[in-house]
């Protein structure tokens, strides 16, 4: 990406997560927490963001 301003390396231990807690069994978060673990997420990520954003799943 030409235009960020910073960009962590791609070993950096920090990740954005969605935390539930356990025990909770809403479905919309169980779905949601599925969404964005899924294959064709990372594969969005990948293509999307072109290594500034690296998923971590």
């Amino acid at each position: 990406m030409k235009d960020a301003l910073y960009m962590e390396s791609k070993d950096s231990p920090y990740a954005n997560i969605v935390a539930i807690r356990t025990g909770d069994k809403r479905e919309d978060l169980q779905k949601l927490a599925k969404a964005l673990t899924s294959p064709e997420m990372r594969k969005f990520i990948e293509e999307k963001y072109q290594g500034a954003v690296v998923p971590a799943f």
